[in-house]
């Protein structure tokens, strides 16, 4: 028979190894799916919740001293171990000192109180919620989460979010971005809020999309295809699923993108934005793909390709202005 212990521990590094591979930069599509086979043992799926629900919340303790000095000296004790102790299991680490600082923070709830995400402009975060899903959110995003016994509410308050749904037929997933309401059982979907519309891409299995001002009938999503949400109603259309979800791979991904839509997409991921001074041009379409927040490689192209004039604008924007104007 095996030994309950060591599936524990086999589960645990695992699940560490698997953090690290969900919170690079750039993931993949085909590792979020990878990563979903994985978890569905649920010895693999509490060895994660686990390794998420600490390294989450030591992110916001991280400056106390006391949380300082226990992780740091849970760090020299593991240093002090024998070779034999500390071999080709780097990642093994992070479980033993997340563990060290859950003792020492002592019984707080930290996983159900914690109810707000969000990151910064330029940041990624892939956060792994109480009942198994996940999202990953973009950039200058912000989102609230409410778990009930009926119903799994998640309200985007800004930017962007890829959602995957773990299956739970007697708790709907229900994403609210404005008038947008977006309800899921077990299924992989992206929202974006862009101004006063909302975007809603299907990746996989299907969603039913509605408005809360208005009595409309659910318009059920198929995989491929977004549903447009505004004051004027909701619309649905066939989507290049690749390019809609490219920023979770780190890139931006033009297809005869209108330049005052582009600029405003490489914007989001800026601090110091980009300005577009060249009222002709804000149509012209663009094609293109740029890694996020690289403002360089975008100015570079739009220059060469536009015959546009890159100068120095105030609080370190760039203004991008027709030449000899």
């Amino acid at each position: 028979m095996a030994n309950p212990k060591a599936r524990v521990e086999t589960a645990d590094r695992e699940a560490a190894e698997w953090h690290e591979r969900l919170g690079a930069r750039s993931v993949t599509t085909e590792t979020i799916r990878a990563f979903f086979d994985w978890r569905a043992s649920p010895a693999n799926a509490d060895a994660y919740r686990r390794v998420e629900m600490i390294w989450t919340e030591s992110r916001k303790l991280s400056g106390q001293p006391e949380i300082a000095e226990a992780l740091t000296d849970a760090m020299s004790r593991r240093l002090r171990k024998t070779p034999e102790d500390r071999t080709s299991r780097p990642l093994m680490g992070l479980v033993a000192i997340s563990a060290t600082a859950a003792l020492v923070i002592g019984g707080w709830t930290w996983w159900q109180a914690r109810s707000t995400f969000a990151t910064g402009v330029g940041e990624q975060w892939v956060v792994q919620l109480a009942d198994g899903s996940s999202v990953r959110l973009d950039t200058d995003s912000r989102l609230k989460v409410r778990f009930s016994d009926g119903q799994r509410l998640v309200d985007l308050e800004r930017g962007q979010a890829m959602f995957t749904v773990a299956h739970d037929a007697r708790r709907p997933f229900v994403v609210t971005a404005g008038d947008a309401r977006v309800t899921a059982v077990g299924t992989v979907f992206d929202v974006q809020r862009q101004g006063a519309g909302v975007s809603v891409t299907l990746v996989n299995g299907a969603v039913d999309v509605t408005r809360a001002s208005a009595a409309d009938k659910p318009l059920r999503l198929a995989a491929g295809q977004e549903a447009r949400v505004t004051a004027a109603g909701t619309v649905r259309r066939p989507v290049d699923v690749p390019t809609a979800i490219s920023w979770t791979e780190g890139r931006i991904v033009f297809r005869d993108t209108p330049m005052r839509e582009a600029v405003a997409e490489v914007n989001r991921y800026l601090t110091d934005k980009i300005v577009l001074e060249a009222p002709r041009l804000s149509t012209v379409p663009v094609n293109g793909v740029f890694k996020t927040g690289d403002r360089d490689a975008f100015v570079s192209a739009a220059s060469g390709a536009f015959g546009l004039e890159a100068s120095a604008g105030p609080g370190g924007s760039i203004r991008l202005s027709e030449r000899g104007k």
